[in-house]
Order: C-alpha cells, then structure tokens, then sequence
C-alpha cells in the first residue's frame, strides 16, 4: 500500500526552491516515502488535497472544517511545521480520524534563542543605535543608556518547552525567573528553576514579561491594560508567541503613556503590522521570523518527518495536539492498516 506525502506550497518561493532551505526532506527519500510539493496554494488545506494525500507537511495554510468537506479518505496525519495550531480545527481532525501534530522539539532551542536576541536588543537599544550610526548622530548616543539583564527577574506568561528552554539560556545572566503557567506542576518548575504564581504578581515583580504561551480562549487579551498598570514604569514586554495574547491597543497607549519602558514584538494582532507602532521609538519589531534560521528549518522539518515515518509505519506520532484521537477507532483501524502494510513491505 502506497504512502504517499504533499508538501504545502508556501514552502517554495518563486524560483522554485524551498524558502525554509534543508528541511529534513532526505529522510522520507530514505524511507522509501514519495513525497511532492503540491500544485496549488490556498488559504487553507482544500479537500482536493485532503483526499490525495496520506499525510501532509505544512506551514502556513489553516485547516478548517470545509477542508474534509466531501473527503472520503482523509490523510491520517497532519503534520503542521511549527508550534502553533490556532488556525487548525482540532475537532474536524479528530473526528475524520486524522492526527494533527506540531514540532515542539524542533522549535524550542530556536525560539527560546529568538527571545533571548530580541530581549537583548531592546535592553541594550540596537535598533536605535544602529539609526544613530547610519544618520551620523553620534553625538547623540550617550542619550540611549540601554538596560543589562544580569541580576533582573524575569517573567514569563507560560513556561512549557520553549519557556523553560530560555530559562536554561538565561542562567549565565543569574536572573531571577519567576512565571505564570497552570499547567506546570510544582515539581517541574522547581526543576527548571522558575517561581510560580499569579500573572498580576509575575507583572508586578518582573523587569521584563516574556510571552511564550500558546494563543487560546483563556490567553486572548489576557495582556491588557489591567496588566500592563501592574508592571513596573522601567518594564519591557517581549511577545514572539502569538499576537492577540496581547491587547495591542493596550500596550500601545501603554508605550506612549510610559507604563512601561520598551516592547519587543515578533508578532501583532493584525499581520502585517499598520498601526502606531511603527512609529515609536520604544519598540523592537520583527516580522513574525525572528526565530526563522538553519536551525528552526532543519528542526522543524526533521521533526514532521519523524511523524510522517511513524504513521506510515503504522505507530501513533508524539506530539499529537488532537490527543482525543488516538483513542478512536477510526485513527486505531488506519494505523493498523499502516503496520500491516509496513510488515508486508518488511517481509519481501
């Protein structure tokens, strides 16, 4: 039996090559697994392209109910490269028996690492200096006193991989970590070295809030102008999670107004950004990429790889978002037509 793989075309650029670079594709070549990029783009996974595919990578198409609208053999995985799953309806997956897992493993040391960079640069105020230099006003750099990180606590909305990841690199700065999560249990926060409690107290407490929380009902707006009056007037903000976490009409007023000192945004409520951020000179801005290297490409991609052969070979992938699924027979029947092909295939 045939396993077949589409690969989402917003990985391609116009001269045909793969923007992302090396993405671990050299590993189904070595299973044995066909893969394609897929003929067309769309806004999101289109049931044409759910009914051809036995497993799909993606990155940026969303993945809604319509899209197993009319699929008689939808893909048994979905295998979306990177770590956010809001633009995905979990429960249509589950309920056509398909798996839909994220790359936590690949992401976490480049994303904690982006943190870090984007922490960096707007406590020690590279953007503006760097305008400093090419508009020849060097008169004017003893005016920009940046800010260092050792000796500072730092806050955290949300401490899971890529959380706790930064905390490991923050430890030669010998901060103090302290972080909001409800879903981190005692033992591990103490293992990773961060201080539990309310998100008013982090708020209250921290030189800078660094987001790394997934973007859901619970954490829409849960940064807001309630927050933001609780943070210090010396405080940065730092978000590369998702934009609506936080209320940007909020942190604006919060900017302008002194609440707190600095921001640095890798993400935005509305994308591309086009609003009075752009012109305040006391905020960092990336374009959602600021953790896009070699090393998220390779770890990303290897990552869906690495589920892709596991469906194939008839085993439940990690890192399946929609858990409820893998209990359901219908996702229990499909991987174990996968073994018993695999078994065939092994036998001959």
């Amino acid at each position: 039996m045939t396993f077949t793989v589409g690969i989402s075309r917003d990985f391609l650029g116009a001269d045909g090559k793969n923007v992302w670079g090396d993405i671990g594709l050299d590993g189904l070549d070595a299973a044995g697994i066909p893969w394609e990029y897929m003929d067309t783009l769309s806004p999101a996974l289109t049931p044409d392209q759910m009914e051809r595919y036995d497993a799909i990578l993606y990155a940026a198409p969303a993945v809604t109910a319509g899209s197993f609208d009319g699929v008689a053999n939808p893909p048994v995985l979905l295998a979306r490269f990177g770590v956010g799953y809001d633009s995905v309806d979990l429960d249509a997956c589950t309920r056509a028996g398909t798996a839909a897992t994220i790359t936590p493993d690949g992401a976490r040391r480049p994303v904690a690492t982006a943190a870090l960079a984007m922490l960096l640069s707007v406590g020690h105020r590279t953007v503006v200096k760097d305008r400093l230099v090419r508009q020849k006003r060097w008169d004017l750099r003893e005016s920009y006193m940046g800010t260092g990180l050792t000796g500072k606590t730092i806050g955290f909305l949300g401490v899971g991989n890529t959380g706790s990841e930064l905390i490991r690199l923050l430890e030669p700065f010998n901060v103090r970590c302290i972080g909001y999560d409800p879903y981190c249990p005692p033992e591990r926060a103490k293992e990773i070295g961060v201080e539990l409690m309310e998100l008013d107290e982090v708020a209250a407490q921290c030189d800078a809030l660094v987001i790394m929380a997934l973007l859901t009902e619970a954490t829409h707006h849960i940064v807001n102008d309630a927050l933001f009056a609780r943070m210090k007037p010396t405080a940065t903000l730092i978000n590369i999670a998702r934009g609506p976490i936080v209320d940007e009409q909020a942190l604006i007023k919060a900017l302008q107004n002194g609440t707190i000192a600095a921001a640095g945004l890798d993400v935005f409520e509305e994308e591309p950004v086009a609003n009075e951020l752009l012109e305040l000179e006391n905020v960092t801005l990336s374009p959602h990429c600021l953790a896009w290297t070699d090393e998220m490409s390779l770890g990303n991609g290897s990552s869906c790889v690495r589920a892709i052969i596991d469906v194939a070979s008839g085993v439940a992938p990690p890192f399946i978002v929609n858990r409820d699924v893998a209990d359901t027979a219908l996702f229990k029947e499909r991987l174990e037509r996968r073994l018993d092909s695999a078994a065939a295939l092994t036998s001959r």
